[in-house]
């Protein structure tokens, strides 16, 4: 995390999560917030330079996967404000705190930004997962909603990446 992360605002609210703890779901959301901003990016990336016969096909594939990971921001921005804190979405932000790699800027072929991005939402998904176990482990089920949520949206998105690979 972020050394601004530890010095998190926190607002007051009437839930009956101690402060402690939603500063700690807030610092996860937060990290979460980055990496989804920042895959969303390696999506649009794919999208904008995609060449080949699959060009049409792979561009609407890549686009409905960017809108599905603009909900996923607002899920996740929206349980920080819920829980006191301050989503912080910027672009800027997520290339400081993702954990992703960056997205290779040499693809041309469809398959291979298929392989590329289906790499990036395998380690996406396992971060979801851990998100789920993380928040659990502090009794926000709530957070752990969320995060259970878009581990199965993503978790398909993941399937039709290596149902396209499956040739």
């Amino acid at each position: 995390m972020n050394n601004s992360d530890h010095n998190q605002v926190l607002h007051a609210t009437r839930l009956d999560i101690p402060p402690q703890i939603r500063l700690y779901v807030i610092q996860l959301l937060n990290q979460t917030l980055a990496c989804t901003v920042d895959l969303r990016s390696h999506v649009k990336q794919a999208g904008w330079n995609v060449r080949g016969q699959d060009f049409s096909s792979l561009q609407a594939l890549f686009a409905s996967m960017a809108s599905e990971l603009d909900a996923y921001t607002d899920l996740v921005a929206e349980r920080i404000a819920v829980l006191g804190g301050v989503a912080r979405g910027t672009t800027h932000t997520a290339a400081m705190q993702s954990t992703l790699p960056e997205y290779p800027d040499t693809i041309v072929e469809g398959h291979a930004h298929v392989v590329a991005l289906a790499e990036r939402f395998a380690s996406y998904a396992t971060a979801m997962r851990g998100g789920i176990t993380l928040s659990t482990d502090v009794e926000d089920t709530d957070s752990a909603t969320v995060y259970t949520e878009i581990s199965r949206r993503v978790d398909k998105q993941l399937w039709g990446l290596e149902a396209y690979l499956y040739h």
